[in-house]
């Protein structure tokens, strides 16, 4: 399945650059399911771009920064981003990043998601992507299919994480949240606030974000210490720098969201 030799021209087109959107054909040969790694060094960005299959995309070091229309996403070290066919994204590496895609075609995504959403990874669905990316896979034609089908079954079993920013579509409300998302300060700090008297404002953003600007706010400091962390910034400068009061309630609400604590994290990536 995924031996090149064996591919069709817009199939090897989509391997070796799956970033161009190519139209597959409907030969028997093209693979259900074609698995890539690659590296960037941090600060790496790839431009908007788009793909004819949907996108499973997942970090096994380093963290990757997704932008879509409308939203943003963190897809730190055991969580990915299922990506439906044709969504537009922008990529950005958090840290040395060591990114693995597994590029479905249309029958095998039926079954997911029509939307983007980030999903928590299990230990099964790991291993399959290490084995499905790895070079000796590619010589064993029969094992690949078999480990392509669980894959796209483990993935239908997974569950959604809270990794995602919606982004206000007003020019002025949009701006607002990018400075925040250029200039991460503290939780505290009054420039995030938005103006005096603003309760306009403050309705509109909860009508185009469906959050309020506090909890909109929240959520972007989560996804800023995953980053943070990504880079190996130190657990303390990332608590005290983002406005807890001390490690330990950042601490605290990390676990709440990522299911484990700072520490564990970095020592697991």
């Amino acid at each position: 399945m995924l031996d090149y030799r064996e591919m069709d021209t817009a199939t090897l087109q989509l391997v070796t650059d799956p970033s161009r959107p190519v139209d597959l054909p409907p030969a028997a040969r093209a693979p259900m399911l074609v698995a890539r790694q690659i590296k960037l060094p941090a600060g790496t960005h790839i431009a908007a771009h788009q793909h004819v299959r949907g996108q499973f995309l997942l970090a096994t070091a380093g963290a990757i920064f997704v932008r879509t229309p409308g939203r943003a996403w963190l897809v730190p070290r055991d969580r990915a981003l299922w990506l439906p066919a044709g969504v537009m994204h922008a990529i950005d590496a958090q840290g040395d990043l060591q990114m693995r895609s597994l590029y479905l075609d249309a029958a095998s995504a039926a079954p997911l998601p029509s939307e983007c959403v980030v999903l928590h990874l299990s230990p099964l669905l790991t291993e399959l992507i290490r084995r499905l990316t790895s070079p000796e896979v590619t010589q064993d034609a029969e094992a690949a299919n078999l480990m392509s089908e669980l894959a796209v079954r483990e993935i239908m079993r997974l569950e959604p994480c809270a990794l995602e920013l919606p982004m206000p579509e007003s020019p002025d409300l949009l701006e607002l949240c990018e400075q925040i998302l250029r200039q991460p300060v503290r939780q505290g700090n009054e420039a995030l606030a938005m103006p005096v008297g603003a309760g306009t404002l403050y309705r509109r953003f909860r009508a185009e974000t469906g959050l309020s600007f506090v909890q909109w706010r929240k959520q972007a400091c989560v996804l800023e210490a995953v980053r943070r962390l990504s880079s190996g910034q130190p657990v303390t400068h990332v608590a005290l720098d983002l406005g807890y009061e001390s490690p330990s309630a950042f601490a605290t609400m990390f676990k709440r969201v990522l299911g484990v604590s700072p520490r564990e994290y970095l020592n697991t990536r």
